[in-house]
């Protein structure tokens, strides 16, 4: 991918991920789990527990690769090897964080994908506002992850062919 390239992608990339951290921070910072629990019981405790650890661990990744992108951004000498890498690790940190929390909460349906309606199905009915979150931050994703789709195993091979010839 020309250097170029790279750059618009590492700015696009960039600029999509500031308000899902705003939007992640500021729901983390308003809810607990025993306010999202208090709605619908004790038994629900399990499910927020697991949901609000995921969504921590997104806010982290995006919050690091944000910045690791900035540092990309800000080099006298735009750096493309760095700039992928960096883009990489928005794929398999954010990205993958979002469509495959670790605690399964919620989950895309890829049957949903392409016929406008919502493709995120969670494994217990939410409260509002985690729907709400979850529905929010859905589009930015999808985008990141059609911009970001060469990072998923091109870019690795393209590494690996790399070291071979060098």
């Amino acid at each position: 991918m020309s250097a170029a390239n790279v750059h618009k992608l590492s700015e696009g990339t960039r600029e999509k991920l500031k308000p899902v951290i705003e939007k992640l921070e500021g729901f983390l910072n308003e809810y607990s789990l025993k306010a999202l629990a208090a709605e619908q019981g004790e038994d629900t405790l399990p499910f927020y527990k697991g949901f609000l650890a995921d969504l921590r661990h997104l806010l982290v990744f995006s919050e690091v690769s944000y910045e690791k992108l900035g540092v990309v951004l800000r080099r006298a000498n735009f750096d493309a090897e760095f700039a992928e890498k960096a883009l990489y690790n928005a794929y398999h940190q954010c990205v993958n964080s979002f469509f495959y929390p670790k605690n399964e909460c919620y989950s895309e349906d890829g049957r949903y994908a392409y016929t406008g309606q919502e493709a995120i199905r969670f494994r217990q009915t939410p409260v509002k506002p985690v729907r709400d979150i979850i529905l929010d931050i859905t589009r930015t994703f999808e985008e990141l992850r059609d911009d970001l789709s060469y990072y998923e195993s091109d870019y690795l091979t393209q590494r690996r062919m790399n070291q071979r010839h060098a």
